[in-house]
């Protein structure tokens, strides 16, 4: 009986259908620190809060993924949750920094063209059942190295002036290698099944 009970447990834990895992939580976390991270932005008295919130960020988007894989729980909801709630909190800071004239327009509508793109390509491929997306280590790299101009950007370093243009083209150049990574398998599992 007690083996039973260990083997059901075991499936539900491996169940990719699932949507309510701690994972999935702490991406929905992430999502929402958008809010007080623009509000600090917005308010000069509460910057040293910004740096806070966004640590938070980045250790809950390493987070999310350890508890995930420790928990056997890697789920189809969770492989979208996670890169959206990145690109949640990404962009919501860049339309700020853009709106207050303090970022580069064109990286901003690079980031969002990129986004677009992968987004009819994976809503299309799951539409047919082609294949579930789920992040490739260049993206991940791209999106911390975003991060990290993000972050250059919003406290301005005067100490490595070149350091703030150089992880701004260093993201782009991944996020490029990462786009076509996922093309790559976009036109791998549609020509699979059409094959």
């Amino acid at each position: 009986m007690a083996k039973q009970k260990i083997k059901l447990k075991d499936r539900i834990i491996n169940d990719p259908t699932r949507v309510l895992t701690l994972a999935n939580f702490i991406s929905l976390f992430r999502a929402f620190l958008t809010i007080p991270i623009i509000y600090s932005m917005a308010y000069p008295l509460w910057n040293w809060t910004t740096g806070i919130f966004i640590l938070i960020a980045i250790l809950s988007d390493a987070l999310d993924g350890y508890f995930a894989r420790r928990a056997k729980a890697v789920t189809h909801f969770g492989k979208w949750l996670d890169p959206a709630a990145d690109f949640i909190v990404i962009i919501s800071i860049l339309v700020y920094l853009v709106g207050t004239n303090q970022f580069p327009i064109w990286f901003f509508s690079f980031y969002l063209l990129r986004h677009v793109i992968i987004a009819g390509f994976a809503i299309y491929c799951i539409n047919y059942g082609y294949m579930i997306l789920h992040a490739n280590w260049w993206g991940k790299w791209a999106t911390g190295i975003s991060t990290l101009g993000i972050f250059l950007h919003i406290f301005d370093f005067s100490a490595l002036p070149w350091l703030k243009m150089t992880s701004i083209y260093v993201a782009t150049l991944l996020l490029i290698i990462s786009m076509a990574q996922y093309l790559k398998q976009f036109i791998i599992a549609i020509r699979s099944h059409h094959d």
